[in-house]
């Protein structure tokens, strides 16, 4: 794996599908679509989006056009990286590879949010600024399920590391179905 151009394609085609998945999560938790970052994101999404969402309609708060759009940029990194490679793969592999490429990259979006979300809550416990804002609100839901059963020891938040684990331990199952 160590094409210059295999590089290049996961590379670029991680980083929108990070944006698709970040623009879906924001959704989905309901982060302040006028912040300016979610307006980027808005916009970085929309042309692949706007069309997708005439055919694929949403089901309930899940942006179901944005999921669509998130494994066919997988299923297209992973067509990419095979065919540069010269291995081909069945269609069965194909799906599995695309869904748990697409699971492990929301994960991993999660783990960096959450691992912003707690050296903002050392260093600048208050930040009003607009990618601290929506970091907190991505990182909120998951701080109240994770308080339901670990309640804060005296203002000690154990929460993050329980989060942290099961994320861990969640991307170490679905590894060996990413490339």
């Amino acid at each position: 794996m160590g094409d210059p151009l295999i590089l290049v394609v996961k590379t670029l085609g991680n980083l929108y599908l990070f944006i698709v998945l970040l623009r879906l999560v924001l959704q989905l938790t309901r982060a302040d679509f006028y912040n300016p970052i979610s307006q980027g994101i808005v916009k970085a999404t929309s042309p692949l989006l706007k069309p997708l969402r005439k055919v694929i309609p949403s089901i309930g708060r899940v942006d179901t056009s944005s999921v669509v759009l998130a494994l066919a940029v997988q299923a297209l990194i992973l067509v990419l990286v095979m065919t540069i490679v010269g291995f081909k793969l069945t269609p069965t592999h194909y799906v599995i590879y695309t869904v748990a490429g697409v699971v492990y990259h929301l994960l991993d979006l999660y783990f960096w949010a959450m691992l912003i979300s707690v050296i903002l809550s050392w260093v600048a416990p208050s930040s009003s600024h607009p990618g601290a804002l929506l970091v907190m609100q991505i990182c909120e839901p998951l701080y109240r399920l994770c308080h339901r059963f670990i309640p804060s020891l005296g203002g000690f938040d154990l929460s993050p590391i329980f989060i942290f684990l099961g994320i861990s331990v969640l991307k170490q199952f679905i590894a060996p179905f990413v490339i």
